[in-house]
């Protein structure tokens, strides 16, 4: 092996390694974890593949994501990527929350990038790009985001409109 691949795999070795550690960070201490006693959006997630289960809890006001929770259990991937969601949307506006996830979706090959923000909005989301590699594992990382997609979709539903 030539000088500049072993830099180059050193390399990406280290980005593998530094988004791995911010996986299992957000696993062993999760930000947001809990349920939202004042939430008026709720859904559970489930994925039948695995076991994971995820509940996530929100408390919308004007048209943002004021605050936001998950609970559950599962794999590392699923538990670090609600954590992880949790981070990214609180505090922003539906409409963003949409672009966000849009953009996940993007990320782990899924959908197309027209209208996403940068791949930096993601936050710590971006940690979990490597795992399109593994398809079986796409439905454990989205997890989250679907429920919470879905919580969303029924809060409008029940107040009767869109933003």
């Amino acid at each position: 092996m030539s000088q500049p691949e072993k830099l180059q795999g050193g390399a990406m070795g280290g980005v593998e390694d530094l988004y791995r550690e911010v996986i299992l960070d957000h696993f062993k201490a999760p930000k947001n974890r809990g349920v939202l006693p004042t939430a008026n959006a709720h859904a559970e997630g489930v994925n039948p593949l695995c076991g994971d289960q995820i509940s996530m809890t929100a408390l919308i006001e004007n048209d943002e994501v004021k605050d936001v929770k998950f609970a559950g259990h599962g794999c590392a991937i699923s538990q670090s990527a609600a954590s992880m969601l949790t981070q990214a949307v609180k505090g922003k506006p539906l409409s963003v929350v949409r672009q966000i996830t849009q953009a996940y979706k993007t990320l782990l090959g899924l959908g197309n990038s027209e209208g996403a923000p940068p791949p930096e909005a993601l936050g710590d989301l971006i940690s979990l790009e490597g795992v399109k590699k593994y398809p079986v594992r796409i439905k454990c990382a989205l997890l989250s985001c679907n429920t919470l997609l879905q919580g969303i979709e029924d809060f409008l539903n029940k107040r009767g409109g869109r933003p």
